[in-house]
């Protein structure tokens, strides 16, 4: 069983569908079912024979996502590939239901304690079947435009002052953090299972038709005509969805974790994504803050 987030769209869906053609059962964690539901109908007609399973979630509430864990593990299903792709961009501040910044919490803490619940499924069914667990995280190029000094954590959970693409920046430095310290706990471990990041390319996705300023890098305000060029240079979804793919499937990344890809292929990443300290310290003050959030 695989689980994607966020399949109800874009890169996610187009993940889904090739699994599922692949022979891959597939699990959908979503928030909008009816989004969800329409996608598995729309998969089965192309694969009728495919497996998918629907499961309501919300990655910016860890009582959903604690609630969905509890859920998908009561139905004693094997996990061998999580795929950590739902991604939020949001132009204003928003706040999710613990009082997070809401990009913060969606595109990281969500998948981090998301990847946290199902860990030792993953673990379980790499020993009882012989095959490798694979978790992927979907990061961004762009996780190289943030600064050590703005790095900081109780920051995004709660900035002063709010920029849409430097939050959405921070939230993709720190899944690749994350899947560089989850990949030195797993190896200390020596469980069969990896982690990876992957960089998608810049897609023809909602997140950005509905922020023009976000492909370039410039304001919100940037204009129609920098839009239309920048446009062209855009992948479609489909290949936009190959190197999740390649990273969740392909043979040739057997045994390889902590590694970030683009274009099918293994990329070097910022020297600040590469610094195991800033990596352990992140992992420690999200397990920390997590559990804080639970107990109460």
């Amino acid at each position: 069983m695989k689980a994607i987030t966020r399949a109800t769209s874009g890169i996610g869906a187009e993940t889904a569908r090739v699994l599922a053609k692949r022979g891959v059962r597939i699990v959908i964690p979503a928030r909008n079912l009816r989004k969800a539901e329409e996608v598995k109908e729309k998969i089965l007609r192309e694969s009728p024979r495919a497996e998918i399973l629907v499961l309501e979630i919300d990655l910016s509430s860890f009582t959903s996502i604690s609630r969905f864990c509890s859920e998908f593990l009561s139905l004693g299903l094997p996990l061998n590939i999580l795929i950590n792709n739902a991604g939020v961009f949001s132009q204003k501040m928003e706040f999710s239901e613990e009082k997070m910044e809401m990009t913060f919490a969606t595109n990281y803490l969500g998948h981090y304690l998301l990847t946290e619940l199902l860990l030792e499924k993953m673990i379980e069914t790499a020993a009882e079947t012989g095959v490798q667990g694979r978790i992927i995280n979907v990061s961004s190029v762009i996780h190289s435009w943030v600064n050590k000094e703005t790095f900081c954590f109780n920051k995004m959970l709660s900035p002063k002052i709010y920029n849409g693409t430097r939050a959405y920046a921070q939230s993709k430095l720190a899944n690749i953090l994350h899947a560089k310290e989850m990949a030195r706990q797993l190896k200390a471990r020596n469980a069969r299972v990896t982690i990876n990041a992957v960089h998608p390319g810049i897609v023809k996705t909602g997140i950005v038709r509905a922020h023009k300023g976000f492909i370039t890098g410039m304001t919100f305000a940037s204009a129609d005509s920098l839009y239309f060029i920048a446009s062209k240079l855009l992948k479609t979804i489909s290949q936009g969805a190959s190197t999740t793919c390649y990273a969740a499937l392909s043979p040739q990344v057997e045994g390889v974790s902590g590694k970030y890809f683009a274009d099918c292929n293994e990329r070097a990443c910022s020297a600040l994504a590469n610094d195991e300290r800033e990596a352990r310290k992140l992992w420690k003050q999200t397990r920390v803050m997590i559990q804080r959030r639970l107990g109460q």
